[in-house]
């Protein structure tokens, strides 16, 4: 892969097996460190750089377009990506990658390079001589590249991010891995979206209202803790026979009394 400015003609170059995200940000990662940041990117419609994809109901209500993972790095450091319809229409980059698929092979084969990683060592070098030889005055003496903004980590930039939601127990799921939330001051509550970013190095780290959270991956979901139901029955109080007192009105009444008078009612 190669960068190649439109107005000057320097390039910037890095191999790989094939044309991927991660591949596409390192690049423009390389391009920022050495020129700045630039305007605007003109690629092709790849996956990579641009999507098809229909908005979710989320980017329909918030207004946003559908973004790959590069098309949000480059909204994050405001960088506008204008596709190419045609191979003619990026003729300066192409015009680039016959010099590489001609020079740039003799040169692997000079200095005995085999292997992607020693030619990613040799290409900047390759890149400055090209850049010598080649290089023009642009025709314009405005620069469009910007310095990197003060403060800005361009690791959390240059990564793959993604909404999660947090669960009851305060755990979240991505990439098939789980990560406890801890106790914190910036602990977002349950049922809300965090945003969760992999570094290009790897690492994992989740944002919530743009401050980092403390986490720790565990290896499975919390066990739910379930209420025991003890067979054996609960202590009941043996109600107290009541036993009437010796005054209680009951006490005097005649029975025998009570069956003549029954009598004579009769």
């Amino acid at each position: 892969m190669d960068m190649v400015d439109d107005a000057s003609g320097i390039t910037l170059s890095m191999m790989s097996e094939e044309e991927t995200t991660e591949v596409a940000m390192k690049i423009l990662w390389a391009w920022i460190n050495t020129y700045g940041i630039p305007w605007a990117l003109y690629v092709d419609w790849k996956n990579v750089y641009l999507t098809k994809r229909e908005p979710t109901l989320d980017e329909q209500l918030s207004g946003n377009l559908p973004l790959t993972q590069f098309g949000k790095a480059c909204k994050k450091l405001g960088i506008k990506i204008m596709p190419a319809s045609s191979p003619q229409a990026k003729g300066r980059v192409e015009r680039k990658n016959g010099v590489y698929q001609d020079r740039l092979v003799k040169e692997f084969r000079l200095q005995g390079i085999r292997d992607i990683e020693g030619a990613n060592k040799f290409l900047p070098k390759f890149s400055d001589i090209l850049n010598v030889k080649f290089a023009v005055e642009p025709r314009s003496t405005v620069d469009y590249h910007r310095p990197v903004p003060k403060g800005m980590d361009l690791r959390s930039v240059f990564c793959f991010e993604e909404e999660r939601t947090v669960s009851n127990d305060w755990v979240v799921r991505y990439d098939s891995r789980f990560f406890q939330i801890l106790p914190q001051s910036n602990l977002p509550p349950s049922k809300k979206k965090v945003t969760v970013q992999k570094y290009l190095d790897g690492s994992i780290h989740i944002i919530y209202r743009g401050r980092e959270v403390i986490f720790s991956e565990i290896k499975e979901l919390p066990r739910k803790q379930t209420k025991v139901i003890s067979e054996e029955p609960k202590n009941v109080k043996q109600q107290k026979q009541y036993i009437p007192p010796k005054d209680h009105p009951w006490r005097h009444f005649n029975l025998q009394s009570a069956s003549n008078k029954s009598d004579s009612a009769d």
